[in-house]
């Protein structure tokens, strides 16, 4: 009897049965906090989800997911992320060269759960890092020393060309790559300045040489320009002289054939106006009272000298 009073006499709080359901409260309490049925994806992430170790085939995008206790779940960063290694290489001609180079990329959303499935969190460590150099160093020994200096606008474009299909293959989107400094040895450096003077007192000669042939050929060309006028005027004015002498030996001709024509034209007249009376008449009128020295029959000799014969 009295250990019945006893046990009905405890407090409540003390009584088996809520002792019993507050310990399973306790460990239902525990077992929420551990394995946690709700999951928040927090903005530029996304959610691998794993059960007991395997990787589903889904992925948990950005807010607010109920869950399954049992499962965890592993935030990838999706962000843009920038990398940058300082790494030395080689030009084609074995000279060193000190290369800073900058990487950006971000994880693909869609392959988030394969990049973690086949190469887990520390992805750039593991696989970006050592092909980012690899490709780099592939890439400057195609030219030489000289000429990485003149292509350097354009390594990074092939420096992508190599990594960035790599890169997509595992679940990584290559921005961009940037070259940001190409450093040569002292020695090398010093070369390339020595040989850049030599080229600009070259091209300075070069220069200076063109000029005065440019002045020797123009000087010479107005000298053949000015013998070519001259020639020219002389041939233009000989022409118009012969032009002159032609047009004054065309008019003599005419005046000569037209004082001809006319000459013959009054002694056709003439001719068609003379009968034995006019003649007769003009002798008449022309004779001086003088008796001729020779007298003959027209076409008849022999000729009488009258003189003699008085």
């Amino acid at each position: 009897m009295n250990t019945q009073a006893k046990k009905t006499n405890l407090p409540f709080y003390l009584r088996p049965p809520v002792l019993i359901t507050a310990a399973v409260l306790v460990l239902i309490i525990i077992f929420l906090m551990a394995f946690p049925p709700i999951v928040t994806v927090p903005t530029g992430h996304t959610g691998v989800v794993t059960t007991f170790g395997r990787v589903e085939d889904y992925v948990l995008t950005e807010g607010f997911h109920i869950k399954n206790p049992f499962q965890k779940v592993i935030m990838m960063d999706n962000r843009a992320q920038r990398q940058t290694l300082k790494m030395s290489a080689f030009s084609s001609d074995i000279q060193q060269v000190d290369v800073t180079c900058t990487v950006n990329y971000a994880i693909d959303q869609i392959n988030a759960q394969n990049l973690y499935k086949n190469v887990g969190e520390n992805y750039y460590y593991k696989k970006m890092e050592a092909r980012i150099k690899e490709c780099t160093k592939s890439v400057f020994t195609r030219y030489t020393a000289e000429k990485l200096m003149e292509v350097r606008n354009t390594l990074s474009d092939q420096i992508e060309e190599l990594l960035a299909p790599e890169m997509l293959e595992i679940g990584i989107r290559i921005e961009n790559i940037s070259i940001e400094d190409v450093d040569f040895t002292d020695a090398f450096t010093d070369a390339v300045e020595a040989k850049q003077v030599a080229l600009q007192k070259k091209l300075k000669t070069e220069t200076e040489q063109a000029e005065l042939v440019s002045i020797a050929q123009s000087t010479a060309e107005r000298d053949i320009i000015s013998a070519k006028a001259d020639a020219e005027k002389r041939a233009i004015l000989a022409e118009a002289e012969a032009e002159v002498k032609k047009i004054e030996a065309d008019a003599e001709a005419y005046a000569l054939r037209v004082q001809a024509e006319a000459e013959a034209k009054a002694n056709e007249l003439i001719s068609a106006s003379l009968t034995e009376a006019l003649i007769a008449y003009t002798e008449a009128n022309r004779w001086n009272g003088q008796l001729p020295q020779f007298v003959g029959a027209k076409g008849m000799l022999p000729i009488i000298d009258l003189q003699e014969a008085e």
